[in-house]
């Protein structure tokens, strides 16, 4: 894992992400469904962290289901009709569309590296070592300015 690879060395840089450990992202069913699939994330050898892409996956699946449940319908059509209309309530909080498909607000995460020290991956799964700067409504922390005694 490339996180693992670079450790401290990744203190104080920003990156973007699509999901973190963080409190503010813990809804409903967030909790149960990590603990299944990080289960079984870790007998298959693959996902060490367990929240890469899941939750995004498992979202947009749950998406199309309510979709198809509440329209009684496979058609594309209805589906899409009922999907722009619609908020949707899942694992990753709530999910809405735009006109054209986007999502009705954004939902990548400027975040910043804290606080890593060695090379193990199980401190990547511990909410301060990746502290979301933005989106505000989801913010665990302000940046740290690595140079900031430099311009002092």
């Amino acid at each position: 894992m490339f996180k693992t690879k670079l450790g401290p060395a990744l203190n104080g840089y920003m990156n973007y992400d699509f999901w973190l450990p963080a409190k503010s992202l813990m809804f409903k069913g967030t909790t149960e469904f990590l603990a299944k699939y990080q289960e079984r994330a870790a007998k298959a050898g693959v996902d060490p962290l367990g929240y890469y892409m899941a939750p995004f996956s498992y979202a947009y699946l749950d998406v199309l289901g309510q979709a198809i449940t509440a329209t009684k319908s496979l058609d594309d059509g209805k589906l899409a009709d009922y999907i722009r209309k619609t908020t949707f309530k899942t694992v990753v909080g709530d999910v809405s569309f735009g006109k054209g498909g986007e999502w009705a607000k954004s939902r990548v995460f400027q975040a910043q590296f804290r606080g890593i020290k060695g090379n193990g991956v199980d401190q990547f799964k511990d909410p301060n070592t990746l502290a979301i700067i933005t989106p505000a409504e989801y913010k665990s922390g302000d940046v740290i300015y690595p140079y900031e005694k430099a311009k002092q």
